[in-house]
């Protein structure tokens, strides 16, 4: 059974997300994405599905 690691949690200041973020080690790079984030406020990268989920009060402008 693989554990999926927990979800990346983004403040406003945050936004626009991408992935890989800064925090990622150079060697699990992929190419730059900007995240959509769904309606319930959670985004998963297609590269390496690291999820993202926006802290409670956020909301991603459009």
């Amino acid at each position: 059974m693989t554990q999926q690691a927990p979800a990346i949690e983004l403040d406003a200041k945050d936004l626009p997300a991408f992935c890989p973020n800064p925090t990622m080690p150079a060697w699990s790079s992929h190419p730059r994405v900007f995240l959509d984030f769904a309606a319930n406020g959670e985004a998963k990268c297609p590269y390496c599905g690291t999820v993202y989920r926006l802290k409670p009060g956020v909301h991603a402008a459009h």
